[in-house]
């Protein structure tokens, strides 16, 4: 009864997200909160709420302050000259734009956060996208691309696959790294073409750039009087350096990221806007997009701590391999390759890791299998490719809210992409034997 509750209760939010029924913050309050009732929970609910927001408060807290801190330095102008250089480096052409995305993504996300990773890499494209009339779905497709494949040991999934498994995340993950490597092959591949594809709608078919002009500056949209008096040309160094110093400390994991945008935000206040009243206006002006994506992510945590109180998740879980055909067990660890993507729209990690995987591996042993394969399996899609998308994840709304589009939108264009990706590297895993088939 549990399982088919929850199972219902994913697919309505889904169908209602992606339809566009109605908002993500009414859909993930509001559907799990009648999927509980009618699960006889009653009064109960509200204590998987409170749970669920306790999870997700740091996040939400490191988002709002994160558009707080960005907002202000992109009101002092701190990213201009360093957009006009993006573009001096890249040029104006939609291909190599597209590309520089995927790979500053990459090597941004080495650190293992898929947080902080669209943290800086999106607000530092999306001015060039929205100059040259890019479409903002490939932005934030590429960079979800860069990150669901850059999995690592140090990365969340590795980590309870290994626990799980009682085994290094090392031994785990080290035969994947040609796999991998075919992964990001792909990433960039699926960059070209995209850039391209931008390139032949924008009219500019022969290959040629788009007309900007010369100079940083150009690069920059036409401010107001207002915007052009906000500016602090002659602070930019100090902004940048506080800006570098913030993201070192967060990517070294010397400071919680919450803890460190708290600090930024009071920081580049002072230094850009000492006045009070100046302060209280900078605040005011980006107080609107702070509480708008603050209430879908604690709305994502009242959706998770409901689902996980119930027992809902835990019941999918059992449900979802409790009928395996003993004959189809060698083909297991491929086959969930192939679907270890999809499954992120339907468990969050630690669902998955600590309730789904040990259950299959488990299956797997039994019929003369390694479990390993299991767990290698589960990296190539759930919660790696799969976590940019999935309603499950917080990350999904700090790449829609970084990007300023609909949840539905970012869901149509960048499933395919995510979905080829996991496709390819089980294809990679299974060529290389390293799964069995």
């Amino acid at each position: 009864m549990l399982a088919l509750l929850g199972t219902a209760t994913v697919l309505v939010l889904l169908a209602v997200i992606m339809l566009n029924l109605c908002s993500p913050l009414v859909a993930l309050i509001a559907v799990p909160i009648v999927a509980a009732l009618v699960g006889g929970f009653g009064l109960a609910t509200g204590k998987f709420i409170v749970t669920g927001i306790t999870s997700i408060a740091p996040v939400a807290g490191m988002f709002v302050f994160a558009i707080l801190y960005f907002g202000i330095m992109t009101d002092a102008g701190m990213l201009d000259p360093i957009i006009g250089r993006i573009l001096k480096t890249v040029g104006a052409k939609p291909t190599r734009i597209v590309m520089g995305s995927a790979l500053l993504a990459l090597l941004i996300h080495l650190d293992g956060s898929g947080a902080v990773c669209f943290l800086i890499t999106i607000p530092a494209m999306l001015p060039l996208y929205e100059k040259l009339g890019m479409d903002r779905r490939v932005l934030a497709c590429v960079v979800s691309l860069a990150a669901g494949v850059n999995f690592l040991p140090w990365t969340g999934p590795t980590i309870r696959a290994a626990a799980v498994l009682h085994m290094s995340a090392t031994e785990i993950f080290r035969p994947l790294v040609p796999v991998q490597v075919v992964g990001l092959i792909f990433v960039f591949a699926a960059a070209w073409w995209l850039g391209h594809r931008e390139e032949r709608r924008l009219g500019l078919a022969g290959g040629g750039s788009i007309a900007v002009g010369t100079g940083p500056s150009l690069v920059v949209v036409p401010r107001t009087p207002e915007q052009e008096w906000l500016q602090r040309p002659k602070l930019f160094w100090l902004n940048l350096i506080l800006t570098v110093a913030i993201m070192a400390v967060m990517i070294w994991g010397i400071v919680d990221p919450v803890a460190m945008f708290m600090i930024g935000t009071v920081l580049a206040l002072m230094i850009n806007y000492p006045n009070v009243a100046e302060q209280r206006a900078r605040i005011d002006a980006h107080a609107k997009a702070a509480l708008m994506m603050a209430g879908i992510l604690l709305a994502a945590g009242a959706f998770t701590g409901i689902m996980t109180g119930s027992g809902m998740l835990k019941a999918m879980a059992a449900a979802a391999v409790g009928h395996v055909p003993s004959s189809m067990a060698i083909h297991i660890p491929a086959m969930l390759g192939v679907i270890s993507m999809p499954l992120s729209l339907l468990f969050d990690p630690d669902s998955y890791y600590f309730g789904v995987m040990p259950v299959i591996g488990e299956v797997v042993k039994g019929l003369g299998g390694d479990p390993i394969h299991v767990a290698q399996a589960s990296l190539l899609g759930q919660m790696t490719t799969g976590f940019p998308v999935s309603p499950l994840t917080p990350a999904t709304f700090l790449v829609v809210g970084l990007a300023g589009i609909e949840l539905s939108d970012h869901q149509r264009f960048s499933i395919p992409w995510l979905f080829a990706a996991t496709v390819v590297m089980t294809l990679a895993s299974i060529l290389f034997g390293i799964l069995p088939w």
